[in-house]
Parts: C-alpha cells; structure tokens; sequence
C-alpha cells in the first residue's frame, strides 16, 4: 500500500479523515468487563488498557499476537552546531547494530514477539541546519511521512515506532517548543549527555531555530518539516498510518512524542488509537506527555531511544489483554458475584 498523499496538505487532509474506535467492540468489552472473576477495578489501569484496545481492534476479546517494532533512522545537518556528544558516524553504526541483532530494542522485539524492522532515511544526506534554513523541503518531508506510513504491516495488531538519530534531542526539542509553546529551555534536555556548557549550546540552537523560523511553525506540520528530522517524519506518518489500518500504537519516549505532538496539534484526536508506554529519563518528556494528555504505563529511568521503552509496554498490553479476554466470567466459573 503506497501512501495515500504527496503533499502536507493531503496528509493533513488524512489526519482530519481519520477513522474512529469501533463503539461497539469498546461498549461490549466495557460489559464484558464488569462481569470477569475480579472486583470491579481490582486489575487497575489494566483493565482501561484492555478496553480502549478492543475499541481499537473493533473486538470485545481481542488478542496481541503480531506486534510490529519500526526503527526509524535519520542524521541531522544541525549537528555541525556542537548539539550531540556523539558524532554522526555513530547513527549509521547503530543501524548496523540493529540489522545484526544486537541492540536493546533487538532483545526487546524478541522477548515480546514483535516482528522489528528498520528503515534508514538518507543518511549520507542529513536533514539541512535548521540554525540556517528550514530542515527538508516539502518534497523532503512528505517523503519521510511516507516511508513510515509504507512501513507499518497492515496485518500488525500494535505498533511500536521507535527512532535512531545522533542529534534528535535536539531537532524533538525545538519541534516540541514550536507546536506546545514554551521557551525553549523548556524543552531541551541533556540527552545523550552532554554537560552544562553543551546543554546551554543546545538550547542557544533550539532558540535560533524557532527565531529564524517563527512565522511558519505556527503550523505544526510545518515546524516538522523545518525543525524536525527524517526519522520524526517517518514516525508521525507511522503513528498516522497506524490509525488508518485499525492499529493500536505505543509510543516511546521524548522523540517519539515529540513527532506525534505535531500531528495531536495538526488535528485533535489524531492520537486517541496510541497510549504513552512510558516515562522517560529526559527532562522534558513529562511536561510532553502532559501536554497530550497521556499518562506512562512504565517509569524506569530509561532514555536510551530506539522504542525501547515503548516495546517493554507491550507486556503490559499482553498482560491487559491476556486477562480481560482470557479469564472466566462469573456466570462461566459458578462464581457469585455478590
């Protein structure tokens, strides 16, 4: 299935199309909910998590057996500022890394079940300084979106869109301030670990950014395309697809938020089929998170990036879904329910 758009403003013109949760699965699973062997609430958060994915899956007992995990990979011309302890080379390293199995998110996929993919985005051709001039053309944008839109499985059952790119505090930083607001000391963390003096460079960049490109950010899709990178690009038109297909989505931590912010401001509601899987280490993603509206499943002090974070929430998910579809009713186990 090719993406069905090759503009910003047909892509838009998706987001505002986008399909609803099924109301019937979701009422029928709310029923059948209220009868299972527990006390009503006794499973928690799990059991809004069960229901709200059953109104996605358009069944009152559905299952989780085909997670997908997408890692997205882009470079960034925003680098040559000094924004990053880590120099490019290292993106198209740990892409090798992926492809070989050896990274986090690899050990993550296999333990869950997911199927993972990868998708490097040109990265012998970073995104342009946005301290100089937008980031990526029209044509450049709608490209990414689409690459992530072509990734996701239509047979996928939950998707985790995760993202390498030496540099994308920094880029997830200044596209958060353009489309949440905000200084841009805000929203702009250490990341991979850069010290005082480079946090204060970091967030000296995210200044110029918004600066030089004030007029047009006003639009979210456009403070994508000219603060944003490759790899943002192709996980909101991941998160955008997935709705599309019917397919529940997990987001991952300050990057990937970041990127599905611009489509949440694009077009409210465009984020209702994804839960945030967790909290992580970097500064700004609370304040993120709040901002959509999504409260963490998990907080375990990661930032390490690549969907890992969200692809450990996909055992809360099994284990939501597992429950609500798999235990007995009063009625099936002769259990009186008071």
């Amino acid at each position: 299935m090719c993406a069905p758009f090759s503009t910003l403003a047909e892509f838009r013109n998706i987001l505002a199309k986008a399909p609803n949760h099924n109301t019937a699965a979701k009422a029928a699973a709310e029923e059948r909910n209220g009868q299972l062997t527990k006390p009503p609430g006794a499973l928690g958060r799990l059991e809004d998590l069960a229901i709200w994915y059953a109104g996605w899956r358009g069944s009152a007992t559905p299952s989780v057996e085909r997670p997908q995990v997408i890692v997205f990979a882009g470079n960034h011309g925003v680098c040559a500022q000094g924004v990053s302890a880590f120099p490019p080379e290292v993106t198209v390293q740990m892409v090798a890394n992926f492809e070989h199995g050896g990274a986090a998110i690899n050990q993550l996929s296999k333990a869950f079940g997911a199927k993972m993919d990868v998708h490097a985005l040109d990265l012998d051709t970073p995104t342009a300084d946005f301290t100089q001039t937008p980031a990526m053309t029209e044509d450049e944008v709608v490209a990414a979106l689409a690459t992530g839109w072509n990734a996701v499985d239509p047979d996928a059952d939950v998707l985790v869109a995760g993202e390498m790119g030496i540099g994308n505090t920094t880029v997830a930083a200044a596209v958060a301030a353009a489309v949440l607001g905000g200084d841009a000391a805000d929203w702009t963390g250490r990341g991979t670990g850069v010290d005082d003096a480079g946090l204060a460079r970091k967030t000296e960049v995210v200044n110029k950014g918004l600066a030089l490109h004030a007029d047009a950010i006003k639009d979210p899709l456009e403070a994508l395309r000219c603060l944003g990178g490759r790899e943002l690009a192709a996980m909101a038109g991941a998160i955008a697809s997935a709705r599309a297909k019917g397919i529940p989505v997990i987001l991952d931590g300050f990057i990937c938020s970041a990127a599905a912010a611009a489509l949440q401001v694009a077009e409210a509601g465009a984020l209702d089929h994804v839960v945030a899987g967790h909290l992580s280490a970097e500064g700004s993603h609370e304040r993120l998170l709040k901002s959509l509206g999504k409260e963490p499943l998990l907080s375990l002090g990661l930032r390490l990036g690549e969907g890992s974070g969200a692809a450990l929430a996909l055992g809360v998910l099994k284990g939501a879904v597992a429950c609500h579809s798999g235990m007995a009713t009063f009625a099936e186990a002769g259990v009186a329910d008071g």
